[in-house]
């Protein structure tokens, strides 16, 4: 052995024509970002596992744990309301080129047990009327057909709230008789 050997000196120092390569950075970096790599995969599939198996247990194997009984007084059930015939029927003429007769007889529901409400209503019957009237005379024929009812109550009933009556507010509206006939 020489006395380079003992010393721990390369080739390079000594003379010889060989060099000894350094690692580089990401060849160094490689087993460390992998090893990090591969332990967020484990600790992603350990917690999709403990997460499904607790919810399994929680939720029974699927099965719902809140039941609604048939008979119960939480599904919608159809409010109930006070009826007002006062308006009566109303006759009115369309806005179409050719002219239609409208005879309306519309009934309306408002909060049941309400006094304020049914005292308006009565107190404005002669204001219903003639709003029942106009509402209908600046429609055409075609705006009347029975497909168009319901977005016809709509209409009607937000008018009525908004234009019409003050504190009393109309809850629903039921034709008696809608009926439209050329002139």
């Amino acid at each position: 052995m020489s006395d380079n050997d003992d010393l721990g000196l390369n080739e390079e120092e000594s003379g010889g024509g060989t060099t000894q390569k350094k690692p580089s950075k990401l060849a160094a970096l490689l087993p460390m970002l992998l090893k990090f790599v591969a332990i967020g995969i484990g600790a992603l599939i350990v917690i999709v596992t403990i997460t499904v198996i607790v919810f399994n247990i929680l939720n029974k194997g699927g099965q719902s744990q809140t039941v609604i009984p048939d008979n119960s007084p939480y599904i919608g059930t159809r409010p109930q309301y006070a009826w007002s015939t006062i308006i009566g029927p109303v006759r009115a003429t369309t806005k179409d080129a050719v002219p239609h007769a409208v005879v309306v007889d519309m009934i309306l529901g408002y909060t049941l047990n309400d006094a304020a409400a049914q005292t308006e209503i009565v107190n404005r019957q002669y204001e219903l009327r003639d709003f029942t009237r106009r509402y209908f005379s600046s429609k055409t024929a075609a705006d009347l057909a029975p497909e168009n009812e319901g977005r016809l109550k709509q209409d009607i009933i937000e008018k009525l709230n908004t234009q019409v009556l003050d504190t009393a507010k109309v809850r629903n509206i039921t034709f008696n008789q809608l009926s439209v006939s050329e002139m």
